[in-house]
């Protein structure tokens, strides 16, 4: 028998644990409502049509071998010229690094910095790839506290009470996954001034920046020349592209991160490369037609609305409006209700709805939630929120006569 490592008794990742539970209910003939992850091709989204040719004509003309370990030149220079035109100061090609999605970008980037009890700060909530890469690195993770009553913002304070001696970093979710709250121009010119003080990295996660409600989205890396910032992105969500796992990472400001992209680079050629042919869509997916974008926020936008009124019409439930994205958080705060993890397993089993326990991305001390995927159709949704409000009230009925 062979044990695993000790630092992977810590490695958990709540959107994927709760689908097991669904699945056995699936096979048992249940009907389950997805209403769980975040991949947009499940339901009725479609991937551009250029970017499939291009694909499909990448693999056609032969490009099936390896890529360039930080990834194919063109892919690179189509991602510098993008945040080039977008506002970030001085990048090229040679500062862009593409990857097996913008995961990896994570994984890399992180595994370049940190050593063994450093420590790096990290939204709650927030995606919990993060906490799972730190505990394989066995970096200390310090979460610092979204402000609910505050549309999810960032309470700067809080992050330079945080910062550690062996503090490193600082991860901005933008727009935020699971809560869908958008962090303004304001707010983010305030973590840069606590980065700044504090000699911390900036790590800006973007991978939501095109999928905005109307207040616009500020892309961290055009703020500042003075602090080091990698910004993730990729083709995932925005360009509607998850399984070809194509991400990158942006090295802003290069006399800053010129090191620490040298040693993530050297990681890079370490397994070789990313997918290649599906790199062959990037440079379309920046340069060409972008009229799926809205026509997906139409859609996205009349499901967010659908879910925030629904949820809000719930008693014991609150949500607040996501700025971007296609989450939301609503707060549990029902009687005897105060293990959101059992909350989302028993409404499960009662009415098939799948959803995701807040617990599992963290939150703050003593409050309850789950988040939301409103990807699927406003009927679906509808149906959803039916079941879940009948759940909510016989709850309710149960505790009020027990």
């Amino acid at each position: 028998m062979v044990d695993p490592a000790a630092r992977i008794q810590n490695v958990r990742y709540a959107i994927r644990n709760v689908v097991a539970e669904a699945l056995k209910l699936e096979r048992e003939g249940r009907e389950i409502l997805y209403c769980n992850v975040g991949d947009p091709l499940k339901f009725d989204f479609a991937t551009p049509p250029h970017m499939v040719e291009a694909v499909r004509k990448a693999m056609a003309d032969g490009h099936n071998g390896y890529a360039p370990s930080p990834g194919l030149m063109q892919a690179r220079e189509a991602v510098a010229q993008d945040a080039t035109e977008r506002g970030f100061p001085g990048v090229s090609a040679e500062d862009v690094m593409i990857t097996a999605g913008a995961s990896e970008a994570i994984e890399l980037t992180l595994t370049a910095m940190l050593d063994p009890g450093d420590s790096l700060l990290l939204p709650s909530p927030g995606y919990p790839l993060y906490n799972a890469v730190a505990a394989k690195l066995q970096v200390e993770v310090i979460p610092y506290h979204l402000d609910e009553a505050r549309g999810w913002s960032v309470d700067a304070g809080e992050l330079d009470r945080l910062v550690g001696p062996r503090t490193r970093a600082v991860v901005i979710c933008n727009p935020n996954n699971p809560t869908g709250g958008l962090t303004d121009k304001a707010g983010l010119l305030q973590v840069l001034e606590v980065a700044r003080r504090r000699g911390l990295a900036v790590l800006s996660d973007e991978i939501y920046d095109r999928l905005l409600y109307g207040a616009p989205h500020t892309p961290t890396a055009t703020l500042a020349e003075d602090v080091p910032i990698i910004t993730f992105n990729g083709l995932s969500k925005a360009y509607l592209a998850c399984g070809w796992r194509v991400g990158w990472a942006i090295f802003s400001n290069r006399k800053l991160t010129q090191a620490l992209r040298g040693a993530a680079m050297r990681l890079a050629d370490a397994r070789l490369c990313g997918p290649a042919p599906a790199q062959y869509a990037v440079k379309p997916a920046l340069e060409g037609p972008q009229d799926h974008i809205a026509q997906m926020m139409g859609k996205l936008r009349e499901r967010r609305d659908v879910t925030v009124r629904r949820l809000n019409a719930i008693p014991g439930l609150s949500c607040v409006e996501p700025g971007g994205a296609f989450y939301a958080m609503p707060r549990l705060q029902l009687p005897g209700v105060t293990d959101d993890e059992r909350f989302v397993i028993d409404l499960l089993h009662e009415t098939g709805v799948l959803f995701v326990h807040g617990s599992g991305f963290g939150q703050a001390p003593g409050t309850q939630h789950f988040r939301v995927v409103f990807l699927p159709p406003p009927a679906v949704l509808e149906r959803a929120f039916d079941k879940l409000e009948a759940f909510v009230r016989s709850l309710q009925a149960t505790r009020a006569t027990g």
